[in-house]
């Protein structure tokens, strides 16, 4: 970038030296504005290797760009955080400059993290459910809630623009999808397929299809999407006149993916389709077990990955033919996401609550990695993106991050007031757990109970960054004692939990009190995770 203090030199010069003068007072006052919007438009362009939307930039599910993440490391992948805000089963996450955005049911809000710790940037909240997955172009994230298309500043969270169609009336059965953004449109499905201006939400044109539409693909001057009752269209994406549509098969199912010319689409009718983008025109089809309505299709060097209902396939993209398939008896209610020869699927759980996010060889389709998530009444049905060697997933129970590198290091010890103590006296155990690093530990958990000769009096918890929940005995009752942090301790951190007991044994008793903790992160070194002190009552 030249320096305004060069331009001023340039201008000096020149014979007319009053308009000059004049001409370089202008640009120096203008001169902070123009490198703020200079620096603004460098950091809110997307990294190449961001996911983006739901479909990623490529409208194939498929992150070229991972180069971390692979098939030799995947199996060592270890959870980095988990942010519980804002817990939904719906909405897929977007990952954009460092910030997971992702929508709520339960809050009714789109929620920003930070995609290294999980910490919460900002939240907008609309009043109505958001289930739609977020999209962000230019420093803007675009989500849907109910019936109304949101624009908000990807930073801030501050409202830029709203669209809303159906005012005053919102009428039940119009909410829109995920919104799918290229080239400075934003293309959104609810009764008709809408085409807006991405800077200001002004209506570009709109496409009747009679039936409420899908979350569409753009790939090549056309969208590409579905209606209930199971048509696909191709419209010309600049003035959203037709190109075709086609009814030769029941299309009815979610988003299609475009790759090579070839639209992808699975549908409920048990088969996953390929169909020229040009014409229409089915090029083959593949029967699957069961129904494919609710996985979108991955596509990566020329392999369709796609999920029915308990299976995931692999598929040649060019014929059909079956390559591997890997079965999930759990079932399988999300989409697949592909990224440096590794693909990654969640199983919804929806037989026993506990559902389950897979790494798969791209190639063979063994599984490499899996952890498992209890989602207890809810299913896992939102889909993963895998950005910068980090695999991302929102579920019922939270926000997820999976990747690479050292372990945190829980260590416990007890430290028990007073020195001494006699029959009727209060003791003080505290329990400090501190998270030696180097990274973060997540979901830690203290187990401990009332020891025999004492009774359960109360219970306190403090500590960074937060506190927690405990499950007690009743006041002067016995039994376990199970502490959740719920959350994530930042390396050299602590977490305390502290419990009082009231001393009933008699003279010359001694009394043990021992603790465990443990993280769903693995802890490198379990001997430090263990802590027993004892005491004689006087």
């Amino acid at each position: 970038m030249n320096s305004p203090i060069c331009v001023t030199n340039i201008f000096v010069t020149n014979k007319k030296r009053t308009t000059s003068l004049r001409i370089v007072s202008l640009l120096l006052a203008i001169a902070p504005l123009w490198l703020m919007l200079v620096a603004h438009a460098q950091t809110s362009n997307p990294s190449s290797a961001d996911w983006t939307q739901f479909h990623r930039d490529n409208m194939q599910r498929w992150n070229p760009y991972e180069t971390i993440l692979g098939v030799s490391n995947v199996g060592s992948l270890n959870l980095k955080w988990k942010n519980a805000i804002g817990a939904s089963e719906f909405s897929s996450t977007a990952i954009v400059n460092g910030v997971v955005y992702f929508g709520s049911r339960g809050d009714k809000s789109l929620h920003a993290l930070n995609a290294s710790t999980g910490a919460l940037l900002w939240s907008y909240t609309t009043g109505d459910e958001v289930i739609s997955s977020p999209a962000v172009a230019s420093g803007i994230v675009y989500f849907s809630s109910g019936s109304v298309l949101y624009a908000l500043n990807a930073s801030t969270g501050t409202k830029l623009w709203r669209f809303d169609p159906f005012a005053p009336l919102e009428p039940v059965g119009n909410e829109f999808d995920s919104p799918t953004v290229a080239n400075g449109v934003v293309y959104v499905g609810s009764d008709k397929l809408y085409a807006l201006n991405a800077g200001t939400g002004a209506q570009l044109w709109s496409y009747d299809a009679g039936d409420p539409v899908n979350s569409p693909a753009v790939a090549n001057g056309t969208v590409y999407f579905n209606d209930d009752i199971g048509n696909l269209y191709a419209l010309n994406a600049s003035t959203g006149s037709k190109l075709w549509s086609s009814t030769s098969a029941n299309f009815r199912g979610v988003s299609p993916a475009v790759a090579n010319g070839i639209v992808y689409f699975g549908s409920f009718d048990h088969f996953v389709y390929a169909l020229n983008a040009s014409t229409g025109a089915v090029l083959w089809s593949f029967e699957t077990d069961l129904s494919v309505e609710e996985s979108s299709p991955a596509v990566a060097n020329r392999v369709v990955y796609i999920a029915d209902d308990s299976n995931v396939y692999a598929l040649n993209a060019s014929t059909g033919a079956a390559l591997w398939r890997f079965a999930i008896s759990e079932g399988v209610e999300s989409s697949p996401a592909v990224a440096n020869g590794v693909v990654y699927v969640v199983g919804s759980g929806a037989f026993d609550g506990i559902g389950h996010i897979y790494a798969l060889n791209a190639n063979t389709g063994a599984a490499l990695w899996s952890y498992a998530i209890n989602e207890g009444n809810e299913i896992l049905v939102s889909s993963p993106a895998v950005v910068d060697g980090v695999v991302y997933i929102h579920t019922a129970n939270g926000t997820y991050a999976f990747g690479l590198g050292p372990e945190a290091d829980l260590f416990l010890r007890i430290q028990p007031t007073p020195a001494t103590i006699h029959q009727g006296d209060l003791i003080t155990y505290a329990f400090p757990v501190w998270n030696l690093g180097p990274s973060n530990a997540v979901n830690e958990v203290l187990t401990t109970q009332v020891p025999a000769g004492t009774t359960f009096d109360y219970i306190r918890i403090s500590g960074t960054p937060g506190l927690g929940t405990c499950t007690t005995p009743p006041y002067e009752g016995t039994g376990e004692i199970v502490c959740h942090e719920n959350s994530a301790m930042a390396p050299n951190t602590t977490w305390t939990v502290r419990v009082v007991v009231k001393v009933t044994a008699p003279s010359g008793t001694v009394i043990t009190e021992s603790a465990t903790t443990t993280e769903d992160t693995p802890d490198p070194n379990l001997a430090n995770n263990t802590a027993t002190v004892s005491m004689t009552v006087q």
